[in-house]
């Protein structure tokens, strides 16, 4: 089953099961909570399809979920579970917007997870299943988080303008491997060609969708999905190779190098 991996059971620890449509962050989260010794992983997978059917055969204590997802979100998914595990939200959602459900049971992570974070999950997690605190009612709360989210929902640009003369021409943003900042100018770099915008970098950090876009450099910002290889450089720095047609080389800085791993997985 594509993307899908299962474990045994082991005493006395939680069950649980990982279902996220980021490959990445499932294989992050899932050496996360192995390094915790907390939890038993029954499986995970980036398919909600395949959660949806493992999940029906195979009772669990605690369920980590992405929100957004294709085909079934999070919310969608749980709804036709069975039986309800306790469930942890993961999510690229900002914290002030979903800060009071922190008060109950059900948690919630923000993407890319914090250990700290983990832990705090998890010690609710085992006074649930230890009967110090009580289980929330999920489908109400479930119904309340999905309307606030709703509400918060951020927009992104799909394209940009480019000016040249007195012709605007617009970039899709989809196509953008990086935008860069050279002689006072920023530039989105495409496979045709590097499109001058209007925008500053650090106003194009503000604009552009976080779970797509890092910024790598103070004067660059990589499409995520646009990286084909990772080097490791000397003073504490990355080397990224883009998988455009010019096999981009781009210099990470040494302070940023540990978000990027964050983000895409990596120890």
């Amino acid at each position: 089953m594509s993307g899908a991996v299962y474990g045994s059971a082991s005493v006395n620890l939680p069950k649980i099961f990982v279902v996220d449509d980021e490959p990445l962050a499932v294989k992050r989260l899932q050496r996360m909570l192995a390094a915790t010794g907390r939890v038993q992983v029954m499986g995970t997978t980036s398919d909600p399809i395949e959660a949806q059917a493992f999940l029906a055969i195979h009772p669990i204590d605690l369920l980590f979920v992405d929100i957004e997802m294709p085909v079934l979100t999070g919310f969608d998914l749980l709804k036709t579970l069975p039986s309800q595990p306790l469930v942890i939200f993961t999510t690229a959602y900002s914290q002030y917007a979903l800060q009071a459900f922190e008060v109950h049971s059900v948690d919630y992570l923000l993407k890319p997870i914090d250990p700290a974070h983990l832990d705090r999950a998890l010690s609710k997690v085992e006074r649930i299943l230890q009967g110090g605190e009580r289980a929330p009612d999920l489908a109400s709360l479930a119904a309340k988080l999905a309307q606030v989210l709703v509400q918060v929902k951020p927009t992104f640009p799909s394209r940009l303008p480019s000016r040249t003369g007195d012709k605007v021409e617009f970039v899709e943003v989809a196509k953008v491997t990086h935008f860069y900042a050279s002689d006072k100018l920023t530039f989105a770099s495409t496979p045709q060609k590097d499109h001058a915008i209007d925008f500053t970098i650090n106003e194009l950090e503000t604009k552009l969708d976080p779970d797509v876009w890092i910024r790598v450099h103070r004067s660059t910002i990589v499409n995520v999905n646009a990286i084909h290889e990772l080097h490791t450089w000397f003073g504490g720095k990355i080397l990224l190779r883009l998988n455009d047609s010019k096999k981009t080389e781009i210099t990470v800085a040494r302070e940023r190098a540990k978000d990027l791993k964050d983000r895409i997985g990596l120890p």
